[in-house]
């Protein structure tokens, strides 16, 4: 119960890895709410928690939509006076050949990606700017889901690849800026998981040379990406802020 009394929210929570850590907070110990689009996969992740015994409840947000997002932060934090982790983790795909790309597909990637996460940092801090900090000296935490392609590049992703080195980048950025007001940003680079965001390469073939770019030949659950967002957001994590920490098996080593 490293986690116990203290407050998320999971962007992307209906499904894959954000569900898996929704689950994962809650069993430490924190009250969680789950924020998506879509709401009958996240009212199942809610009611989920609710059976072993956790606390959570869902919002419907498009976090492409700054005020949706705000909107979830404040009503977080007139339901429980704080908000000590905002995990934006909310992420779409686009798989295609970069000439058969039309622009409006991509743009969307970059809207849920790129400024969904921009929109969850700056909605988070604002918040957790005015907190009393706790024993650690940390007012909250921002972790945000990158990738390892954000890292490296490979075919059909282009638009995925560049949000994806974006979130590492404002990771920093913003870690730098509000490090000073006690709020950590940190983000995890999650390998090839299993979550319908690889849809695309196994409708290619490509599941088992995904599985051979890993360490243990096979691709990742999502509670493994959880169990390292769960402890970021502990104090036990207090000691790092703004790095983007790979959750890959080894994925961008040997690749």
């Amino acid at each position: 119960m490293r986690l116990e009394g203290t407050v998320a929210i999971v962007t992307g929570g209906a499904s894959g890895i954000g569900a898996a850590t929704a689950r994962i907070l809650a069993r430490e110990g924190a009250a969680v709410v789950v924020a998506d689009v879509n709401a009958e996969g996240g009212e199942a992740v809610v009611r989920t928690i609710a059976d072993g015994g956790g606390r959570a409840t869902f919002t419907r947000v498009d976090v492409a939509d700054f005020a949706q997002v705000e909107g979830a932060v404040r009503a977080a934090v007139d339901a429980h006076g704080r908000l000590d982790l905002m995990f934006n983790n909310a992420g779409i795909g686009h798989f295609a050949p970069l000439l058969q790309h039309e622009p409006a597909q991509v743009e969307r990637v970059f809207r849920v990606n790129q400024l969904g996460v921009y929109h969850g940092i700056l909605a988070a801090a604002r918040v957790m700017q005015h907190q009393a900090p706790g024993a650690s000296g940390v007012r909250g935490t921002i972790v945000n889901t990158a990738s390892v392609h954000g890292f490296l590049g490979s075919k059909g992703v282009i638009g995925y690849h560049a949000t994806k080195g974006a979130v590492r980048i404002m990771t920093q950025a913003a870690a730098l800026e509000l490090g000073e007001l006690g709020i950590r940003v940190v983000a995890v680079a999650p390998g090839g998981v299993d979550t319908p965001i690889i849809q695309g390469y196994k409708d290619m073939g490509l599941e088992a040379a995904m599985k051979r770019q890993h360490m243990r030949g096979a691709i990742l659950a999502p509670e493994q990406v959880g169990e390292v967002v769960a402890f970021l957001a502990s104090d036990a994590a207090s000691g790092i802020n703004g790095s983007t920490v790979l959750v890959d098996d080894g994925y961008a080593s040997f690749k």
